[in-house]
């Protein structure tokens, strides 16, 4: 807190009024002194007066000239704090205001270079929470266009499970018990010798993005394109109904599409085609196929021959299903049995049975 009260002489206070006595006390009192005890005449005294009074002028005059040097050095010194020139304490030798003024702005200007380094400190933090900010955005960039990616050819729930897989084969190598489709275009070399080359891609293009949207919109996953043929997997991701449900209700939408998609052709004056499907459950080892430098992830055993096989003899719109499929799935799907069927390598023949689409005669 400032003084109350300036009243010695190093204060301005004080010499102003040292100055007040020096031009109007002294002189007076001096030349009346003079001349009631003295007996100077009038003359004298007013010389003298005149003498005295410009000395106390003088005098006056040279303290506050030095009072307002101080001043003004301290306005000076002051100002360099605009420009960040002082750095060390402002040191004025002058009046008791003056040196008081100047305590206090030492005191406001160490709290202001105390809080400058403190802004410093948070700059240089902001700075490395702004490059940790950077990498983690670049690093989720970087996810996103992965996921992308994978998610062209495994579908969103399989890439969930590789991208939180810390180990370096993805997904472990076991035995489970699995729902097997394949999907495959009726008399495709016939339909593709009418064709251009480029049409024949665009043709299979136009078809399999239809099947794969399917297929990962029911908890699938693409195991691989042959040819004309796709095979999807049901069973390895979690899903609110069985992976065998979840097949059938993907081949239902497959038949639906490519229907869609023949009459549209159709109306084009293109080419149009047909798709027979085989679908088979049972226990399948599902794992890494490969070499170190490329590796597919598949499903290897009899239920995938037998639902192969099931696609074989497809007819175009047809949907064909193995026994252990029939038995799951019985209940919420029309099915009708088509006869035993023998497949590579079984010694006994397999019982197959027709899916029947309600919105088909």
């Amino acid at each position: 807190m400032m003084k109350s009260g300036y009243t010695n002489s190093t204060s301005f206070t004080g010499k102003t009024r040292i100055v007040l006595v020096l031009l109007g006390i002294i002189p007076f009192l001096l030349v009346i002194y003079l001349f009631v005890y003295e007996g100077i005449n009038i003359r004298d005294m007013i010389i003298l007066f005149a003498a005295l009074a410009l000395l106390s002028i003088l005098a006056g005059f040279s303290l506050l000239r030095s009072s307002a040097d101080s001043l003004a050095n301290l306005a000076r010194t002051i100002g360099g704090i605009d420009t960040s020139e002082i750095s060390n304490p402002i040191q004025i030798r002058g009046d008791q205001e003056l040196t008081d003024i100047a305590a206090h702005v030492n005191s406001v200007l160490m709290k202001l270079q105390e809080a400058q380094r403190g802004i410093k400190e948070q700059s240089v933090q902001l700075m490395l929470y702004a490059r940790d900010i950077s990498e983690s955005y670049k690093k989720t960039k970087e996810e996103i266009e992965l996921r992308d990616k994978l998610s062209r050819y495994v579908g969103e729930n399989l890439v969930e499970k590789l991208m939180h897989s810390k180990d370096e084969v993805f997904l472990e190598n076991k035995r489970k018990d699995v729902t097997i489709l394949f999907a495959d275009i009726r008399s495709f070399t016939v339909i593709a010798e009418k064709m251009v080359a480029e049409e024949v891609v665009a043709l299979l293009n136009e078809f399999f993005n239809l099947m794969v949207g399917v297929v990962f919109a029911n908890y699938g996953i693409l195991d691989k394109f042959v040819g004309d043929q796709l095979m999807a997997v049901f069973g390895l991701v979690p899903s609110r109904n069985h992976h065998s449900f979840d097949a059938l209700t993907v081949a239902v939408a497959m038949q639906d599409a490519a229907e869609e998609l023949a009459r549209q052709r159709a109306k084009q004056g293109k080419e149009t085609f047909a798709v027979g499907i085989g679908i088979n459950t049972g226990s399948a080892i599902v794992g890494n196929v490969g070499s170190e430098n490329r590796m597919d992830y598949t499903a290897i055993g009899d239920c995938v021959n037998i639902a192969a096989r099931l696609q074989q003899i497809a007819k175009g719109g047809e949907i064909l299903i193995g026994e252990e499929t029939h038995l799951q799935t019985k209940a919420q799907f029309l099915l009708r049995e088509r006869g035993k069927i023998t497949v590579k390598n079984k010694t006994e023949p397999v019982l197959c049975y027709e899916l029947i689409r309600r919105d088909v005669d």
